[in-house]
């Protein structure tokens, strides 16, 4: 059956920033295919309640509370995952994020750490789990970028650049990885998670953001959840290098920070 190319037995996944939204929901999808799961990110509690989730599906979970932007934090996920479960298969680098700000206002040193905390994560983890993968024969990488790394808007320039840099990085990383180790990305739109709590509390806020978007909707962490599993299952196993856009249908972004001409 065609569902069953979407099954993850046997297999062994770090998911970054897995306590709640994208990434607690990504975690959760992998364990739900049959995936033990690592799960990190700041909060332990947070972490603690997806876990009793990966559980209740009938996987293992480990959880593994730290600061990923420290890129060495990031890296040692990989020991951590071959520690409790003997493997290494599956790596969701969700982790990221950078607040808007207008362009005078965005320093030099502003800039690299949003690189740092979108990209440099990134490559830490991918790096150090590729021994591991190759080890197991093979794995899968995917990276969450955005559309803000493909369209422009105001106020969105160090946030936009490290994702478009992801994006990228996602494609010459699979040329060096290949054949064994597919490497992707999902550049996400607008999805509902607690970093939009102010836009789900604002029906008028987000009904203009709902008319903005093609398909008339906001998106759930569990349409992300959906592309990661695809990804990194048998199902995307002729799939690499690429960037899968799950946004909604957006051109343009679909919230004006009201930024005036300089």
């Amino acid at each position: 059956m065609i569902l069953d190319r979407f099954r993850l037995t046997g297999r062994a996944a770090v998911v970054t920033g897995a306590g709640r939204g994208i990434g607690a929901a990504t975690a959760v999808a992998l364990a739900e295919a049959g995936a033990d799961v690592v799960l990190s990110a700041r909060t332990a509690d947070q972490l603690r309640e997806i876990a009793a989730q990966v559980e209740a599906a009938g996987r293992r979970a480990e959880v593994v509370p730290a600061d990923l932007s420290d890129p060495a934090a990031a890296a040692a996920l990989a020991d951590a995952a071959t520690g409790a479960f003997g493997r290494l298969d599956i790596v969701v680098n969700n982790v990221g994020g950078t607040l808007p700000r207008p362009l005078l206002e965005t320093s030099p040193r502003f800039l690299e750490e949003a690189f740092r905390f979108n990209v440099s994560t990134a490559h830490a983890l991918t790096r150090a789990a590729a021994p591991a993968m190759l080890a197991a024969g093979g794995g899968a990488v995917v990276n969450i970028s955005s559309a803000l790394g493909r369209v422009a808007g105001r106020g969105y320039l160090a946030y936009g650049t490290a994702k478009a840099a992801l994006a990228h990085y996602t494609r010459l990383a699979a040329a060096d990885l290949a054949p064994k180790i597919r490497v992707n990305a999902v550049a996400v739109g607008t999805v509902l998670t607690s970093a939009l709590e102010v836009v789900a509390a604002n029906p008028e806020l987000k009904g203009r953001m709902e008319q903005a978007t093609p398909l008339r909707r906001l998106g759930e962490p569990e349409d992300i959840a959906a592309a990661v599993l695809y990804l990194t299952s048998p199902a995307g196993a002729y799939v690499t290098g690429k960037l899968l856009e799950v946004d909604g249908g957006l051109q343009a972004p679909n919230l004006d920070l009201g930024l005036p001409d300089l």
